[in-house]
């Protein structure tokens, strides 16, 4: 299987968002979806009994989805928009190392 990236999945979902769907419809999915994942939290977590075939992974996948879609159909580049975020926080928060340096030293060659 091909390695998905998030430039291939929001060109995707560009591609399919295209035409009738806008910022507020598919947010208001992802609410949904969030509280679909607070369901099985309280689920797995025995607040609540567990009532359905829902997974915690399947939830997440729905509220991953409409985040890109959204980000997708305003031409937001997740990639480079969480490099750039993570960056601040990483200063804010005096953390090292941030992403970018995480990802450069993941890529390093090995000695």
């Amino acid at each position: 299987m091909d390695q998905l990236t998030f430039q291939a999945y929001q060109s995707y979902l560009t591609l399919k968002y295209k035409e009738g769907r806008t910022s507020s419809g598919l947010f208001m999915k992802l609410v949904e979806e969030i509280g679909e994942v607070a369901e099985v939290l309280n689920q797995i977590e025995g607040r609540k009994s567990v009532s359905s075939d829902t997974s915690l992974e399947r939830e997440l996948v729905d509220v991953i989805h409409y985040a890109l879609a959204i980000a997708s159909i305003n031409q937001i580049d997740l990639s480079i928009a969480i490099l750039e975020k993570d960056k601040q926080a990483a200063v804010k928060y005096n953390q090292t190392p941030n992403l970018e340096e995480f990802l450069a030293q993941q890529n390093a060659p090995i000695k």
